[in-house]
């Protein structure tokens, strides 16, 4: 309920024992929060999304980012009891998909874009805007050199039911690849068994691959079909 309390002789307006407008700390937070935006929207949409089209990671990096941002801003400048702070970090450390596994590469976009939630978010005033630019623009250009110029071959990555279970032996990796690359016509580099099943004779390969300029031609087409 909206209630007057009178404070040093000024008069303000809280709802549920919250002020009710703050125009510095929302101006602050608006910028903040657009900041942040723009930094992920550049990380995830040209550096990321440019050889990887899998709206799904795309999706949950800007949600992560933005819940993330936002906890770490509101509870910002709460006092926590040390029992509910390790109590918050304990229900991160438990979040992950069971419904798909996350390739290390995506597991390491992902912390990346709520490392930079974290650091847009908390930044005191101690810290310049130039050093806080400064330590965004330096992850971006890390991203880019890595991903763009020093990791220039791109492999995909698919996974496949193999039925040949002997081929999955190490000391009969080359007759597995050779194998996998006359059924499936791909350019394999590597496999890697995920899982096998002796029970019927199967296992889960998943294979990296060089992926033809045609068919980047067609992921690009079709991606462009869509917006993020």
């Amino acid at each position: 309920m909206l209630n007057l309390l009178l404070q040093d002789g000024d008069e303000s307006v809280r709802f549920i024992d919250l002020k009710l407008f703050d125009a510095e700390d929302f101006t602050d937070l608006i910028l903040r929060s657009l900041f942040n935006f723009i930094i992920v929207f550049i990380l995830v949409k040209f550096i990321y999304r440019s050889d990887k089209k899998n709206k799904n990671y795309a999706f949950s990096f800007y949600l992560f980012s933005m819940i993330i941002f936002f906890l770490c801003y509101l509870l910002s400048g709460i006092k926590l009891e040390m029992g509910f702070a390790f109590g918050l970090f304990a229900i991160f450390s438990i979040l992950r998909y069971r419904t798909i596994s996350i390739p290390m590469k995506e597991m390491t976009y992902l912390f990346m874009v709520i490392a930079i939630a974290v650091i847009n978010a908390l930044t005191t005033k101690k810290v310049s805007f130039m050093e806080l630019l400064f330590t965004n623009v330096s992850l971006i250009a890390a991203s880019y050199f890595l991903e763009r110029l020093w990791y220039k071959e791109g492999l995909s990555e698919q996974t496949i039911e193999y039925e040949k279970i002997e081929n999955i032996k190490p000391e009969r990796r080359a007759i597995l690849i050779a194998d996998l690359k006359e059924r499936t016509g791909l350019d394999i580099r590597s496999a890697e068994i995920l899982t096998t099943d002796f029970l019927r004779d199967m296992a889960r390969v998943r294979v990296y691959y060089k992926a033809s300029a045609q068919s980047n031609d067609d992921d690009s087409a079709m991606d462009d079909d869509d917006d993020d």
